[in-house]
């Protein structure tokens, strides 16, 4: 068969993407794994056009992907996703190596152009990209919102979910295939249900994933402030799958810039939403992100900003310099008033009081016993997380291999498998542990 190799660059939305997409050309091409340094047929290249380093880091892996064509290392090249759904005119002028671009709407126009015929009855499926034993589940594409500085409406569309019943057969494809945690994403999660069911239906939807059988553990991320679901707090408080961690992106604390931004709410709603999901769920670890130097952010609003992140104690926090994108609300009626280096010192400092904060709580667990998965083994050294570390954002719960404490079995056998550890040390971002 002809060999197919994408690269899949951006955030996990984007892995899931790519693990359709081979599923669906499965039987037509031999898949070639990311980062195998061999010739191919077909070279595919899923972008991501969200912020500027996003974009540059695309255009990049396509100008190399043009350089291994041009030295014949790869016969035909095409580039899907949502930088070519932004810039669908201008790209193929730049870069004519490429022999066909696909928006991130489009995955059938590319599932026919490499010769196949789209089958979506079993659209559900996918093909795995690696074997961890966590697998990220897309429950809805697109977003309904309009924050001022994020193009991902106009670049996804608007929102849809997947059918529930899709996605429990989804679940059950992973779990049959390994995966014990899946990781619910969406570009935003607490919408769901709205477009197909009338209501939110998130909670709903947790409930009968927690019946597919070999699925232990969820956990809920890019979840929206506005009009939270709260019955999701009660699964969370009195289902052991679902895990008591949320992934929720503030972005900003002030009335002024939250106005700004467009994210409707303001800041007594925000503290309020913090405490409710506290109160209802004991032991509940947040993680947020934040935008600074957004336009409306002056010195006043970016000290609420820096109180509000030292009084709430998030115990997971990112945080980005605003950037002005084409396109957006902000870019077309909000100046850019905050100066580059201003915004770098507050990102720095924001980042500075954080890693105390997260220094503090991971402290904090020290001699406390801990449910772990593992997720891999290197040097070593099992690489495990909690229900409150979550993959490729968080740090990780590291435990030394001794074939003593597993009665001889091989570490690779233990990838996948819980495992009760006890905290016995910590940094900034990762624990040390002994197992029991």
């Amino acid at each position: 068969m002809p060999t197919l190799q994408v690269i899949t660059l951006g955030c996990s939305k984007n892995t899931v993407d790519t693990e359709h997409l081979l599923h669906q050309v499965r039987g037509s091409y031999e898949i070639v794994p990311e980062g195998e340094d061999r010739p191919v047929d077909v070279l595919a290249i899923n972008t991501c056009g969200f912020i500027g380093d996003a974009k540059e880091q695309s255009i990049n892996t396509i100008l190399a992907a043009a350089g291994r064509k041009n030295a014949g290392l790869a016969g035909r090249l095409v580039v899907f996703g949502c930088l070519s759904q932004r810039y669908p005119d201008q790209l193929p002028g730049l870069i004519p190596e490429v022999d066909g671009w696909y928006g991130a709407r489009e995955l059938d126009s590319l599932v026919k152009a490499l010769g196949c015929v789209p089958d979506h009855s079993e659209d559900y499926l996918r093909v795995r990209t690696d074997r961890k034993p966590y697998a990220y589940l897309k429950i809805s594409e697109g977003c309904n919102r309009r924050c001022s500085y994020c193009a991902i409406p106009f670049i996804r569309g608007a929102h849809k979910s997947v059918p529930m019943v899709k996605l429990v057969d989804e679940a059950r494809s992973l779990a049959a295939d390994g995966v014990r945690e899946l990781i619910i994403i969406a570009q935003d999660t607490t919408y769901y249900g709205l477009d197909l069911y009338g209501r939110r239906a998130l909670a709903e939807l947790l409930d009968r994933l927690s019946e597919v059988e070999g699925i232990e553990r969820m956990r809920i991320h890019y979840s929206y402030p506005q009009d939270f679901p709260e019955d999701v707090l009660d699964r969370m408080a009195n289902n052991p799958k679902v895990c008591r961690y949320m992934d929720i992106p503030l972005q900003h604390i002030s009335d002024k810039v939250l106005d700004n931004m467009h994210r409707g709410v303001d800041g007594a709603w925000t503290r309020a939403l913090v405490q409710r999901m506290r109160d209802k769920v004991p032991g509940l670890v947040l993680r947020t992100t934040f935008i600074v130097g957004h336009p409306g952010e002056g010195p006043a609003e970016f000290r609420e900003l820096m109180n509000f992140v030292r009084e709430t104690g998030f115990q997971r926090m990112g945080a980005f310099a605003y950037s002005e994108e084409e396109g957006t609300f902000g870019a077309d009626y909000l100046k850019d008033s905050v100066s580059p280096r201003t915004k770098k010192s507050r990102l720095s400092r924001l980042m500075e009081l954080q890693r105390g904060i997260s220094l503090a709580y991971n402290q904090s667990r020290i001699g406390t016993v801990q449910k772990v998965l593992v997720d891999a083994f290197s040097d070593g050294i099992l690489i495990c997380r909690s229900e409150f570390e979550s993959p490729e954002v968080d740090g990780e719960i590291l435990v030394k291999y001794s074939a003593t404490d597993f009665d001889g079995k091989q570490p690779e056998s233990l990838i996948g498998e819980f495992l009760d550890v006890r905290i016995t040390g910590a940094d900034e971002y990762d624990l040390t542990a002994e197992v029991l």
